[in-house]
Order: C-alpha cells, then sequence, then structure tokens
C-alpha cells in the first residue's frame, strides 16, 4: 500500500465502521481468493444481529484495509452473494446478509438432520483420541466461568459442533453443514447468553460426548438432534429481533 493509502486507513480507523477486522493480504497468493476468504472469515466474524451493528460494506474501504486495488474485492463480493453471505442493493451498495427468522429457524432444522448423522457417523468412524478430544474442549468452562467469559465460551461452542461433524469424515456433510453454519454461527453466538441457554448447553455437550465415546448412534444421533432444534424453538419464542 502506498504512503497515502495507509495514511487514508489510518485517518478512518477512528470513523464509523463495519464490523469487519482485516488485516492486509498476501500479494503472492491468487488476490481475488485471498480477498473472498479474508472477507468470508471476517463476515463471519461480524456481530450481524447486534443492534446498531453496520451491514454495509464499503468496496473502496475494504480494498485499502486489505491492501489490494479494488476488482479483486468487487469479484469476491460477487461470490459471497452468489453464496448469500452479502446482497447488493441497488444505487446503496453491498450489505452483509442478516436472515429473517423464519430463514433461520429452517437453516437451523436443517441443519439439526446433518448434524445428527454427523455424530452417527462419528461414533462409527472417529478414533479414540477424537471423541478423547471433545471432553477437554469445555474443562475450562465449569461452574459460573462460561457465563463470565461468554465470548470465549460461544467460540467453543461453535468449535464443538464443528467438531463433531468433522469426526464424521464425510467430505459431502462437511461441506453441506459448513454452508449452513455460515449463517448459523452469528445467531448461535448472539443467543447463547440468552435466558439459560449457557447452562443447558454445557450439559447437553457433556451428554452428547458421552454418547459418543460409548459408540451409541442412535442416542448421539437424537441428543445432536435435539439440542438443534432447542435452539430453533428459542428463536421461534424469543428472538423477536429478527421480526
Amino acid at each position: 500500500m502506498d504512503e497515502a493509502g495507509a495514511r487514508r486507513r489510518e485517518e478512518g480507523a477512528g470513523e464509523g465502521r463495519s464490523g469487519l477486522s482485516l488485516r492486509a493480504l498476501d500479494t503472492d497468493v491468487s488476490l481475488t481468493s485471498s480477498a473472498y476468504a479474508a472477507l468470508r472469515e471476517a463476515i463471519m466474524g461480524m456481530r450481524i444481529y447486534d443492534a446498531g451493528t453496520d451491514l454495509r460494506l464499503d468496496e473502496r474501504r475494504l480494498a485499502e484495509d486489505l491492501g489490494i486495488s479494488r476488482t479483486p474485492v468487487r469479484e469476491a463480493l460477487l461470490r459471497l452473494e452468489h453464496e448469500g453471505l452479502v446482497r447488493t442493493v441497488p444505487r446503496k451498495g453491498v450489505y452483509a446478509v442478516r436472515k429473517t427468522k423464519a430463514e433461520i429457524i429452517e437453516i437451523i432444522t436443517v441443519s439439526a438432520a446433518l448434524e445428527s448423522m454427523g455424530a452417527r457417523l462419528a461414533t462409527e468412524r472417529a478414533s479414540e483420541e477424537e471423541l478423547s478430544s471433545l471432553r477437554g474442549m469445555f474443562a475450562a468452562f465449569s461452574g459460573d466461568r462460561a457465563r463470565a467469559h461468554l465470548d470465549e465460551y460461544s467460540e467453543a461452542n461453535l468449535r464443538f459442533h464443528q467438531r463433531v461433524v468433522e469426526m464424521s469424515h464425510s467430505g459431502l456433510l462437511i461441506s453441506l453443514v459448513e454452508g449452513l453454519q455460515v449463517h448459523m454461527r452469528a445467531i448461535r453466538g448472539r443467543t447463547i447468553g440468552e435466558g439459560d441457554r449457557v447452562s443447558r448447553s454445557i450439559v447437553d455437550h457433556l451428554h452428547i460426548v458421552e454418547a459418543l465415546e460409548a459408540r451409541d448412534a442412535a442416542l448421539a444421533e437424537s441428543l445432536v438432534r435435539d439440542h438443534a432444534l432447542h435452539l430453533a424453538a428459542h428463536v421461534a419464542e424469543h428472538v423477536n429481533y429478527l421480526d
């Protein structure tokens, strides 16, 4: 980035910004692919469902933050639009997509079916080492520590769901769930601190781990499905900010 670009970036750091956190790209890799990966990761990390989050993505500023020209940024945004992560509003710009309540509930319901199958396959295919690693993910969140460190627990919660599916060792299943998790990540993070969801989450996860360790396919499948459907029920009853 030239000196003027760096100065503009520094001057703009204190201005109103979207929730994106970006770093300059390695120009030795395809710029469009690198921009796509960086923007996708940043959008998934946005607090999309928090009140006041700026969903608008300024193409010029994104290019400056990434240290590249606007062309690969534009191409990356088109790819993200095809995935449903962003949308272009004529004469206004590009925005990160905030799903409706009905859309979120449908996504959670479909994900429940896929994740539960992932758990069933994990009981058959995961190694003992893989299964034992699940317990360690929540060892640090006993007592009230999960609520006191909600952001950390939220990340552990997301990694847990991802890890269970990965242990299915089914590339297609992993890919399908990942496509849905893109849209579920923000709502899971937003709702984990509501009501008694943290305490219930920890209990549910421990029961799931026990079923997986026992290689009880039917129970693991049922527990993972019910755990996800509890989230859908919570969204339907309590998440009025999506209406």
